[in-house]
């Protein structure tokens, strides 16, 4: 009686904790109304029905969990007038723009820039006119009387930049280390296991977990030696995952006996290296180990793959390295800074089942009391009652009951992201029919669910919102994404850099500038939104669950140029280069490299954020901020050339020789396809600054591509660029024509 009630008492409590830990604040409504899954909170004895009072309940604390947090988001202050006084009117006639005949503009171009008070153009693949780099196209102003306009585009690129510099570094410096010790302890340890455990009920499950640790041994070149019985597994799995081929049987999840239907398919495509992962061949290795260990389900239906977790549990809290350290630990120090970084897994982990098994196994159980039928379906009941995942990166039958099919233990799991939650809650099963499904999201989903209208829109007019259950589906997550509050949105880095991209497509009102209350600068908002989303996927997309230089020369007479007016933009991503330096910094993970970094962007950051509101607020700017307005691109180049690799490591700095800003990311797969998300090169926009007499200021954008591939097709970086400089890049997205004009 009173082991039942302590059970059931540690659910709730787990379940309750993980979903609030999940997201934090108001989160826990989005995540336990995604799919109904158990009533946990709702019932009062999920596990057994007792007659007995509560006592001796015991009590857990976020901390017994979860790991504290690296660091808080403080936000930054700034301020709007109620209205922008001064400019233009618009439509503007050419005699109003000064100079407007020194741009070599096509009539198309000129008559969008008196429309509408900017335009830019397309993007071309003729290497005489090509910008590979953003700051390629500032400098090219460098020398002439060109006023520059410094674009937001620009400045969320630079954090991408540092962003991308920083998860590598630690990736080859600390992570790929720390993975090696791991996989070493818990290969011995399980192989230990399967010693002690043949010829009993578990000498299977040990076995398998045996081959799936000696699966990441393998690709990480281990001195190790597996079993000859299971080297076998091991080598189809390795064969599969190096062929990169679609769905297939998993060999070491076949444990036969099982229904057609309950045996594993694993999308061996994910293991192609994509993002900053295929740059050397250390990244390579560990992009394809922690996709094993993020992907793999030991799920909770299937009673051998459980007894598998409990064995990995057990597994990582005896398991030390030769020089005494933990695997927990070692475990942890990848864990918690990806957590930081990215969020906290989506699937049951160490944490949840380590809590379970002690309260009914015991706290040293003999492993074969995991086996014990009675014990192992109380262990069952009470982990239904946790979360099930609420984004699903499995193959599920369509008549299988998808949290039934998906809920289970991932040694270390992918990260839980609100794209991706808000991608699986407006495609098949949730919208469309069997007949006709909506088996891709588009990225627009994501803006939509954040309440853009003009997303909806743009969505209406293609055509998605008639799939049946469209609306309905996005309704919801649009009211679960409106109750988020800021301790959601701030609570890792992936989210504040969702965070900091809001104000950059919310439609500009009477405080702004003409050109930037028109329907077309809403679009390229839109369109520089996504592409940073973009650049952020390409950054993630191993965890997320599914991605100085010279500065003299110039003009003798001061061209007065013009930054992109978005204060709460700007302020929000300080906010973001703050909280990445300090959290950082709390765990010993800031390098010199990454500190310098920050360090500039932050001080750019501060100017950037004091000019656009002097800019809004009818303030002159003063000589010294017109010059490093218009040397933004030198600093564009030395904060490029700080994110880069070395040439040669042992040399130090920055290897511009082959620095591409183009970049991809596949962020969901469908019915035979794949949806790739790409940032192209960058272009120019010309706009017509607000003040007298009115200039044409110059300035770098993104360009953004949305299409899909086969999945043995998902593409790399350099297969994106080949395609963009051969001139066979997909056509831009249609509602991109009011603002990118030839």
């Amino acid at each position: 009686g009173k082991k039942i009630l302590r059970i059931t008492s540690l659910v709730i409590a787990a379940a309750l904790l993980l979903s609030a830990c999940r997201l934090t604040d108001l989160i826990s409504s989005l995540t336990t109304g995604a799919e109904e899954p158990p009533p946990v909170i709702e019932t009062e004895n999920p596990v057994v029905v007792t007659e007995e009072s509560p006592v001796d309940v015991p009590v857990i604390s976020a901390g017994d969990l979860y790991a504290a947090p690296f660091a808080e988001y403080n936000p930054r202050a700034f301020a709007i007038p109620a209205q922008y006084t001064g400019g233009y009117a618009l439509p503007l006639s050419a005699n109003q723009v000064e100079g407007l005949e020194d741009y070599d503009l096509s009539s198309g171009q000129t008559a969008a820039l008196l429309e509408n008070g900017f335009v830019v153009e397309p993007p071309t693949s003729d290497p005489s006119r090509l910008y590979k780099e953003f700051y390629q196209v500032y400098e090219s102003a460098r020398y002439d009387t060109t006023p520059v306009f410094v674009t937001t585009d620009a400045v969320f690129r630079i954090y991408h930049l540092i962003f991308d510099k920083m998860l590598r570094d630690l990736e080859r410096n600390a992570f790929m280390d720390l993975l090696n010790e791991l996989t070493t302890a818990m290969l011995d340890e399980s192989l230990a296991q399967y010693e002690s455990l043949k010829g009993t009920a578990l000498e299977m499950a040990a076995g398998r977990n045996v081959a799936y640790f000696g699966v990441v041994a393998e690709i990480l070149e281990l001195p190790v030696s597996i079993p000859a019985e299971l080297s076998g597994l091991v080598d189809e799995e390795l064969g599969l995952i190096e062929g990169g081929g679609g769905f297939a049987t998993s060999p070491i999840w076949d444990t036969g006996g099982q229904a057609s239907d309950d045996i594993l398919l694993e999308d061996y495509s994910q293991y192609i290296p994509r993002g900053h992962y295929t740059l050397d061949d250390s990244l390579k290795t560990y992009f394809k180990a922690m996709m094993w260990y993020g992907r793999m389900t030991f799920r909770l239906k299937d009673p051998i793959e459980t007894q598998r977790a409990l064995l990995v549990v057990q597994a990582m809290r005896n398991a030390q390295t030769s020089s005494g350290r933990p695997a927990l630990e070692l475990w942890q120090n990848i864990y918690d800074p990806t957590v930081f970084i990215v969020g906290k897994a989506d699937d049951l982990s160490i944490y949840e089942y380590g809590k379970l098994s002690d309260e009914i196994f015991g706290a040293s159980p003999d492993l074969l009391s995991f086996a014990d039928p009675q014990l192992s379906e109380t262990f069952f009941q009470a982990a239904r009652q946790l979360p099930p995942p609420q984004i699903n990166s499995m193959w599920v039958w369509s008549w299988q009951d998808r949290d039934d099919a998906t809920q289970g233990f991932r040694f270390m799991g992918q990260r839980f992201t609100l794209d991706a939650y808000v991608f699986g809650q407006v495609m098949w099963r949730n919208v469309g029919t069997l007949e006709n499904p909506r088996d891709l999201p588009k990225a627009l989903d994501f803006l939509a669910a954040q309440g853009s209208e003009e997303a909806y829109a743009i969505l209406d007019e293609m055509g998605e919102t008639e799939y049946e259950n469209y609306d309905t589906q996005l309704e919801k997550v649009k009211e679960e994404v409106a109750g988020l509050g800021l301790d959601s949105w701030t609570q890792n880095l992936y989210w504040s850099w969702l965070y900091a991209l809001q104000p950059v497509f919310e439609p500009k009102g009477e405080q702004y500038p003409a050109f930037m209350q028109t329907q077309a600068w809403l679009r390229k908002d839109m369109h520089t939104a996504l592409s940073s989303w973009t650049e952020l996927k390409h950054d993630t997309i191993l965890y997320a669950k599914r991605v100085m230089a010279e500065m003299g020369g110039g003009p003798e007479d001061l061209p007065k140029g013009y930054v992109e007016p978005n204060p709460e933009a700007y302020a929000r991503l300080l906010a973001l280069a703050e909280m990445t330096r300090t959290g950082l910094d709390s765990r010993g993970l800031l390098d010199e490299v990454t500190r310098g970094n920050l360090d500039n962007l932050i001080e750019e950051l501060v100017f950037l954020l004091d000019v656009a509101q002097a800019e809004l607020n009818g303030i002159e700017l003063d000589e010294e901020d017109y010059w490093r307005i218009h040397f933004f691109g030198g600093w564009l180049e030395a904060m490029t050339v700080a994110a880069a690799d070395p040439a040669d490591p042992a040399m130090g700095g920055g290897d511009l020789s082959d620095q591409k800003s183009a970049l991809i990311a596949d962020v969901a797969t469908g019915m035979g396809r794949v949806q790739e998300e790409g940032v192209g090169y960058p272009t120019k926009i010309y706009v017509v600054m607000p003040n007298s007499p009115y200039r044409i200021a110059v300035g770098a954008v993104y360009t953004y591509y949305e299409f899909t591939v086969l999945p043995e097709d998902r593409m790399t970086d350099e297969d994106w660029q080949a395609m963009l400089e051969s001139g066979y890049a997909p056509d831009a997205p249609d509602w991109t024509s009011m603002f990118i004009v030839p």
